[in-house]
């Protein structure tokens, strides 16, 4: 599998693309917003588009989805469907943060902690880790020990839980009930940001890590 980190929106939100390298079958997971990077990626590097996968219904991870569809014809799968109501938001999110381009949308499949998804030949597992929204989800590569966790976890940080519905003792359980036990070598891509590791994580972040008390 390879992939390419997409910085998006004014929030610089990393949108990512997945592909199978035998099939070039690709996901693209949070497209915020700027569809015509998107589209332009997708098209140099000559990819079949085969879904949009969502972790969190936020406007800047979800606020080009329909665009997406509209332009690919592709199925959306997730969040899990307690971020309903943000999907709903959306075109209130728009307006609140200035997006031009950001309509709701229907997703296909609601996705739950142990569900897969598929592409080409690569298998995504899903894990549920609600905190930062009451719906995110996470997806994994097993083979490549590669995770794409949203607004969950960042390097030396974690999602915010001041939103509506957000909760921080949730977070934290998601995270290290969910996440950690996946490996300190689990490389992972935030939402925002640079990427990092678990182990790393696990041991120095000051929220999660093992000083917190």
């Amino acid at each position: 599998m390879q992939y390419q980190i997409i910085p998006v929106t004014p929030f610089q939100q990393n949108c990512t693309i997945f592909w199978c390298d035998e099939t070039l079958r690709a996901a693209v997971v949070d497209p915020g917003g700027d569809i015509d990077k998107l589209i332009a990626f997708i098209t140099e590097k000559k990819l079949n588009l085969a879904k949009v996968l969502l972790t969190h219904a936020h406007i800047d991870h979800a606020g080009a989805t329909q665009a997406m569809v509209d332009h690919f014809g592709v199925p959306i799968e997730g969040p899990h469907i307690e971020d309903q109501f943000w999907i709903d938001l959306i075109p209130e999110q728009k307006q609140r943060f200035g997006f031009s381009h950001a309509e709701a949308f229907k997703t296909d499949r609601w996705l739950e902690q142990g569900d897969k998804v598929h592409f080409g030949n690569i298998e995504l597992e899903v894990y549920f880790c609600p905190g930062h929204t009451p719906g995110h989800v996470v997806f994994f590569h097993r083979p490549s020990k590669l995770a794409q966790v949203g607004d969950v976890l960042f390097r030396g940080s974690v999602g915010r839980t001041d939103f509506p519905r957000g909760d921080s003792a949730t977070l934290i359980k998601s995270i290290k009930e969910n996440l950690f036990p996946l490996g300190d070598d689990v490389r992972f891509i935030p939402g925002h940001g640079p990427m990092g590791t678990f182990g790393e994580e696990r041991i120095h972040n000051p929220y999660v890590g093992e000083g917190v008390r």
